[in-house]
């Protein structure tokens, strides 16, 4: 409680890495471990429609913990709100402690891990390079849009039957970086730490190319103002 009382507003740039570290793990014990676990993993028993993560597998970088901590899962693409908004809750230097304490103690590098697996994909050739949005939207149509929708929503129709248990990103907000969306959909959902498979591994259906080319369409077709 302590650094809670005298960092309250105490720019967190200035704070030394231990006593960031120490305010994210108060923040953390008091705020998400009911959630996550003492772990990052959360607990099997809990009766969530959408299971937390776990934060070990997490695909995510240090900032966009921060951002998800802030704004909330339902704010940034999610169709379903069990992550909430901490934004009225705690302040920015409290925010960025508990997304460092995160990020330190439970996820296994992923921005290392994700330029490691990046930089093992297959190199697009000059020459078919122009053909990549073309084969990227006839793709996204053919699987994507079933449970994303045509415009990226999160609406398609996987999400019309009440019995749905699907809940898919609405694209046009999600904060993951082009590379990030790639290895997403190479890997699938449950490689990342999602505890459901509703999101598969598509590797074993198309190639980097094919793959990229359907995050092209993407980025340049429904989030332009994205990386």
């Amino acid at each position: 409680m302590r650094y809670l009382l005298i960092l309250l507003f105490f720019p967190i740039f200035l704070l030394a890495e231990d006593a960031k570290f120490e305010l994210g793990e108060e923040i953390y014990a008091n705020a998400c471990i009911s959630c996550h676990g003492s772990n990052g993993i959360s607990n099997k028993k809990l009766s969530f429609v959408v299971r937390p993560r776990d934060l070990s597998k997490t695909i995510l970088d240090e900032n966009q913990i921060y951002k998800i901590t802030k704004y909330g899962t339902f704010n940034l693409g999610s169709y379903a709100d069990m992550m909430p908004a901490f934004k009225s809750v705690y302040n920015e230097t409290e925010l960025r402690a508990v997304a460092y304490y995160i990020y330190k103690k439970f996820v296994k590098d992923s921005t290392q891990r994700v330029k490691r697996l990046y930089a093992k994909s297959d190199l697009i050739p000059k020459n078919k390079e122009s053909e990549m949005l073309k084969r990227g939207k006839k793709v996204y149509k053919k699987n994507c849009s079933w449970c994303h929708g045509l415009d990226a929503k999160g609406d398609g129709e996987a999400t019309k039957n009440p019995d749905s248990v699907v809940f898919p990103y609405d694209l046009t907000k999600t904060i993951l970086t082009k590379e990030q969306m790639f290895l997403y959909a190479k890997y699938g959902g449950k490689f990342w730490g999602t505890d459901k498979d509703d999101m598969p591994s598509w590797s074993r259906k198309y190639d980097d190319y094919t793959l990229k080319s359907v995050i092209k369409y993407i980025n340049e077709t429904f989030r332009k103002h994205k990386k």
